[in-house]
């Protein structure tokens, strides 16, 4: 473990819990720096889990044969899924990745809702995809648990107020830091 001197001399003037917590929180940030090590080191930087039991295997190959923009939409929500199964976006945005109209997706996310591939939920306008964790997973084992927290969210461009894009503009323009004069 590495610890630095600094560390060392406040190590000694912490009460017995504390120790024990500060010992925990130097093993997990070491423990990060080593997957993140992995990570430069591996190929496999961005990895996905698929289920591959038979049952799996065979509902995947039913939607393939079934309808090619439900398993279109299935595979962008599980490529553009974050680690606990679940992504944020509007039609608008399926509509531009994916090249299709709205009543097709529409009738894409119902047959993969009825199938239990996907659960929606909404939130404002758009919709929250939970990616059934039994076939797919993108994280360790242990978020299993968490599989409807957390979320990834994608906006399109084309969908946003043109007065909020220019507000945007202008608030970046106005944290442009002048250089200081010598």
């Amino acid at each position: 473990m590495n610890i630095s001197v600094e560390e060392l001399e406040n190590y000694a003037n912490l009460s017995p819990e504390n120790k024990a917590r500060f010992l925990e929180l130097k093993d997990e940030e070491e423990q990060q720096k080593e997957l993140e090590k992995q990570k430069k080191n591996s190929p496999f930087v961005d990895w996905l889990q698929v289920n591959n039991s038979n049952d799996a295997y065979k509902a995947e190959d039913w939607l393939m044969k079934k309808s090619a923009v439900a398993y279109r939409l299935l595979r962008f929500l599980v490529k553009e899924m974050d680690n606990y199964n679940a992504i944020v976006c509007s039609f608008k945005v399926l509509e531009e990745a994916l090249g299709y109209k709205r009543t097709a997706l529409s009738m894409a996310v119902a047959l993969l809702k009825e199938h239990k591939y996907i659960d929606v939920k909404k939130t404002g306008t758009s919709n929250v995809y939970l990616v059934n964790k039994e076939i797919y997973w993108k994280s360790w084992g242990k978020n299993h648990q968490y599989a409807e927290f957390g979320a990834k969210i994608i906006i399109s461009e084309s969908e946003q107020d043109e007065t909020l894009k220019k507000i945007e503009k202008k608030k970046i323009k106005s944290l442009d830091i002048p250089a200081k004069k010598k």
